[in-house]
């Protein structure tokens, strides 16, 4: 049984907190409750509506969202009330054992260009995934997930996934133009369905946020520099490489060259302009914020 870790999540709203799971709770539907008549599908939401406080809860991919009465301020029970929804969630009590009065959300894909011409971006108004997960083969995915199931189309050559969105890199046997409705038709299919995205049997790379999870070396356990590397990574380029549908992800640091060992993912691996992105943008980043300390950035499957 998976572990649930809660954090706690602010949001622009000053009376809606959400409270954040490492692990999904509910994969195809979004649930609103008023009222603890109305969360009778959910015993954990009637559980919450027993606090006076709680005016309505939401449950979503990965998150439980309660808007409070203002009566009393989050900073003062967000804490409790967070070791409440892990406590629950950990004690192998079901979340919704009863989903007849299910409210589905519409799913809708989009296809969108990278700059990659092989590679092929199809967004999801839903998260797919908590952590990315790259796919070198179908060897790397599980049996029944959509990912494997997306490898019965001969062209398909990589998979990446990250947040709500799948980057698909294609062998050069097909234009885009002949393949890209039938490819968006099938995972809106494929997530309409229930299939998910499957764990990846294929890892490479650091960040921050996910190193810990991973069969990698711990970000705790790297070195001052490249501690610095992965944060400026994490921080400034994936946000920016993310729109394009790729990735760029630490590998290592050699103290004594200065130079940084880099991965490419989904759409920046083999693009004809990640090159010049790694010298012209990255590599002088690097330099800027490290001085003294990067020499080159290079990508070791690139």
């Amino acid at each position: 049984m998976s572990t649930h870790t809660i954090k706690v999540v602010p949001t622009t709203n000053d009376s809606i907190v959400k409270f954040e799971s490492t692990e999904f709770l509910v994969k195809n539907h979004s649930y609103e409750f008023k009222n603890i008549d109305d969360a009778k599908p959910s015993p954990l939401a009637q559980q919450l509506f027993y606090l006076p406080f709680v005016k309505t809860v939401y449950i979503a991919q990965n998150f439980i969202a309660i808007e409070r009465y203002d009566i009393i301020e989050w900073n003062d029970i967000q804490d409790e009330v967070s070791a409440q929804i892990e406590e629950y969630l950990n004690s192998g009590k079901p979340l919704l054992p009863d989903e007849k009065e299910v409210k589905k959300t519409p799913v809708t894909v989009y296809a969108e260009a990278t700059p990659n011409p092989a590679v092929m971006k199809y967004v999801a108004n839903k998260k797919l995934v908590l952590a990315s997960q790259e796919f070198k083969t179908i060897e790397d995915t599980e049996a029944g997930s959509l990912s494997r199931k997306l490898y019965q189309f001969p062209f398909v050559k990589e998979l990446y996934v990250d947040e709500n969105y799948i980057s698909v890199h294609k062998h050069d046997i097909v234009e885009w133009q002949e393949v890209t409705n039938q490819i968006r038709s099938f995972i809106k299919e494929g997530i309409e369905t229930g299939d998910e995205i499957g764990v990846s049997k294929y890892t490479s790379g650091t960040v921050k946020q996910t190193g810990e999870s991973m069969d990698l070396p711990k970000f705790e356990n790297l070195s001052d520099v490249s501690k610095k590397i992965v944060e400026i990574l994490d921080e400034y380029v994936r946000p920016a490489v993310a729109s394009d549908g790729g990735n760029i992800v630490f590998d290592s640091y050699n103290e004594e060259t200065q130079e940084v060992n880099v991965i490419l993912q989904g759409a920046c691996s083999g693009c004809p302009s990640s090159t010049m992105t790694l010298r012209n943008g990255i590599e002088t980043m690097m330099k800027d914020m490290i001085p003294g300390k990067i020499q080159r950035v290079v990508a070791i499957n690139g």
